[in-house]
Order: structure tokens, then C-alpha cells, then sequence
């Protein structure tokens, strides 16, 4: 590139020699020098083209040389980098192999150290869980024992609650179980005949004291019924989503508790000696609960036959609002007797203050008694010792003779 810069100069300046050289020469002769001129530019010319030839092959060489000496440079390079990644290749080979070894060893330690923690934690595990089993299998075949003997003691149940006379009994016992929990002794009666004329005791009574200290106290029967045959059947019928079946169990029970309201009503109930109303005790919270629904039913027997319908629960409030009347109407009679014997300490107050008066008189005259006495004898018994002599303080008493 630079010699053809050169080349280039150097025509040109050759083109401006022969120019000036031709004007100078026009400028001093007439003589024709066209042919000088163009003599000169065609050996300019030529000269010009053989330096042009001899630049192309300065240049075609110079070329030659580069292109041979790059494309030894390119092929020593390539040499040189195929030998550095060959090595490079051979190094990164052999990190890969020694890092493979090193991670293959140290996998193997760890599924080693794995299968023996898995192992151990296996076997604990293990050990745990069938001790664990064992222990439940225990106390599931402990529980099956106890469900056994449970089994027992409701087919029991069930045969002790199959006779009525049981089931009465059964209701008798939690009455009086509610009534001991709630009430002292002297507060109920048990199997008390409450109507006059009649030899039907009710189970339990409660006394009821009247305001008057002089009038007599009254009586709150409470009689337990349970006519759990007619409630299975319902609670059958209920289980077996039969319409018809509960419509009769139910008049069934229906009737069953109105025919006890009835006997409560006709047997126990008799006023002034006993209270209006009595309480027919269900000792089943679930029966209570089935009768109690039925609001037509629970009224009528309210109304009709003056009964109240209680179960466990509601009797235990009921027995708990009856011991806070009797605790407020105890209050009360100690109040009135405390008035009472206010007015008895007022009145023998007042008779104090007179025999108090009384005795202020007596010692007041007393006082003046013996006022005078000391007075007037005090002056008599002095005039009366003025009369006695008085022996000389110099004399000496005459000594007793010693025997």
C-alpha cells in the first residue's frame, strides 16, 4: 500500500516537471514543441507502466510473502493451540477422573453412613411401633374385656329396666340420690301419705314451712314415673324412619304420661295439706326431653292435672330455687324473732330504769343518814373525850414486873 503511495507521487511529479519544463520552453522559442510534449508523456507513459509492473510484482511478492508468512503464523497457532487444548483437555480429563474417584468415594461413604442411620432409625423405629401396637393390642384386648363386662352389666340394665317394678325402684334411687344432694334430711319426707283419707304414699315429699310460726307446714309431692317401653319403641320407631310407626308410638307415650299425671293428680294431690301442684320426676334426660318437645302435651298436664314434668337437670334447679325460699323464709322467722326479743330487752329495759330510780333514792337517802350520823355522833363522842386526861409526854409508863 505504501509503495503504491510512492509510486503515485512520483508520477505526478514527474507529470508537473514535464509541464513546467513545456512552458518554459513555449514561453522562451517559437518552435513547436507538441511533439516534444508527447514524446516525453509516452515515455512518462513508460515509464510509468513498467513502474506500475515492477510495483505489482514489489506488491504480488511482498503478497506472496505475507499471505506465506501469516499462513505460517495461522499454522504454528493452530499447532500451538491444538497442543494447548490436547494438554488442557488431557488436564481437565484427569481433574474429571480424580473428581469422579473423590465423588464416588465419598458417595459410597455417604450411602454407607445412610444405610446404617436408615438401619439403626429403621430398627428403632420398628422397635417403637410394635411396642406401640403391642401396647394398644393390650389395652384394646383390656378394653374388649371391660366392653365385655359392660355388655353384661347392660344386659342387666336392660332386664333389670324390662320389669316395672325395677324400673320404680331405679327411679325411686336417683330421686332420692338428687334429693340428698341438694336437701338436708329434715327438709323431705319419703313414702308419706299426703291425702287425707288415702293409704297411697308418695315416694317423696318436701316440706314446705309456712310464714305463720303457729300454721301448719305444707307438702310438695314428687313422684318418679318411667315408662321406658313405650320410649324404645319410639326411639325404635325413630330408627326405622317409619312415619306411621312414630305417629303411634308417640299417642303411645303420650298416653302413658298423661294415665301417671292422672295418678299423681288423683292420689297425692290434696290442698290446703298439700301444695297445688306436684312434679312427675322422668330419671331419663332423653325421655324428658322427648316429652318436653311436645308443648300441647306438657301444658295440658300443667293445666289439667296439676303436674309438673321435671327431669335430672331441671329437678336438681328446681330442688335448688326450693333451698334458697327455704333459706330466705328462715331468715325471715329469725328476723321476726329477733324483733321480738328487741321488744322484750326494750320493755325489761324500762323496768330496769325504774328499779334503778328506786335504788338512786334509797342511796340518796342513805347518803343523808349518814351525813347526820357522822355529823351529830362525831361531835358527841369529841365532847365526851375532853372530859379523859392526858398523860405527860416526860413520864415514863410503869414497866410490868418480870416474873
Amino acid at each position: 500500500m505504501i509503495d503504491l503511495i510512492l509510486l503515485f507521487l512520483l508520477i505526478l511529479l514527474i507529470v508537473l516537471s514535464v509541464v513546467i519544463i513545456a512552458l518554459t520552453l513555449k514561453s522562451t522559442s517559437k518552435v513547436d514543441y507538441s511533439d516534444i510534449v508527447a514524446k516525453a508523456f509516452e515515455k512518462s507513459d513508460l515509464q510509468i507502466k513498467d513502474e506500475f509492473q515492477r510495483s505489482r510484482k514489489e506488491s504480488a511478492n511482498s503478497l506472496r510473502t505475507n499471505r506465506e508468512e501469516l499462513s505460517n503464523n495461522f499454522k504454528s497457532f493452530g499447532d500451538t493451540l491444538f497442543k494447548q487444548i490436547a494438554g488442557l483437555s488431557t488436564m481437565v480429563d484427569t481433574k474429571l477422573r480424580s473428581i469422579q474417584e473423590d465423588n464416588a468415594t465419598k458417595l459410597e461413604q455417604m450411602r454407607k453412613t445412610v444405610d446404617e442411620k436408615l438401619h439403626e432409625t429403621l430398627e428403632k423405629r420398628l422397635g417403637e411401633s410394635f411396642k406401640m401396637v403391642s401396647e394398644r393390642l393390650e389395652l384394646v384386648h383390656k378394653g374388649l374385656g371391660e366392653m365385655q363386662n359392660l355388655a353384661t352389666g347392660v344386659g342387666d340394665l336392660k332386664k333389670v329396666l324390662s320389669n316395672v317394678k325395677t324400673r320404680g325402684v331405679f327411679g325411686e334411687v336417683q330421686l332420692e340420690s338428687i334429693l340428698e344432694e341438694i336437701l338436708t334430711p329434715s327438709q323431705y319426707l319419703k313414702n308419706v301419705v299426703t291425702k287425707a283419707g288415702s293409704n297411697m304414699p308418695v315416694e317423696f315429699a318436701v316440706r314446705i314451712p309456712n310464714k305463720d310460726a303457729g300454721s301448719k307446714e305444707l307438702l310438695f309431692p314428687i313422684d318418679s314415673k318411667f315408662p321406658m317401653d313405650k320410649y324404645h319403641t319410639l326411639i325404635d320407631a325413630y330408627e326405622s324412619g317409619d312415619l306411621s310407626k312414630i305417629e303411634l308410638a308417640s299417642k303411645e307415650l303420650e298416653t302413658a304420661i298423661k294415665l301417671n299425671a292422672k295418678d299423681i293428680y288423683t292420689k297425692y294431690l290434696d290442698p290446703p295439706h298439700t301444695t297445688e301442684y306436684a312434679i312427675m320426676f322422668l330419671p331419663v334426660e332423653g325421655l324428658y326431653a322427648e316429652v318436653a318437645r311436645r308443648n300441647v302435651l306438657y301444658e295440658s298436664i300443667r293445666r289439667d292435672f296439676k303436674v309438673m314434668i321435671s327431669g335430672p337437670t331441671t329437678l336438681v334447679a328446681t330442688l335448688s330455687s326450693f333451698q334458697m325460699g327455704f333459706r330466705a323464709l328462715a331468715i325471715e322467722k329469725r328476723t321476726s324473732e329477733v324483733w321480738q326479743t328487741l321488744g322484750e330487752v326494750k320493755t325489761e329495759f324500762e323496768k330496769f330504769g325504774g328499779v334503778l330510780e328506786k335504788a338512786k333514792l334509797k342511796i340518796n337517802e342513805a347518803g343523808r343518814e349518814i351525813d347526820e350520823l357522822v355529823g351529830t355522833r362525831t361531835r358527841v363522842i369529841q365532847s365526851k373525850l375532853k372530859r379523859v386526861g392526858e398523860l405527860p409526854s416526860h413520864e415514863e409508863p410503869p414497866k410490868l414486873p418480870i416474873s
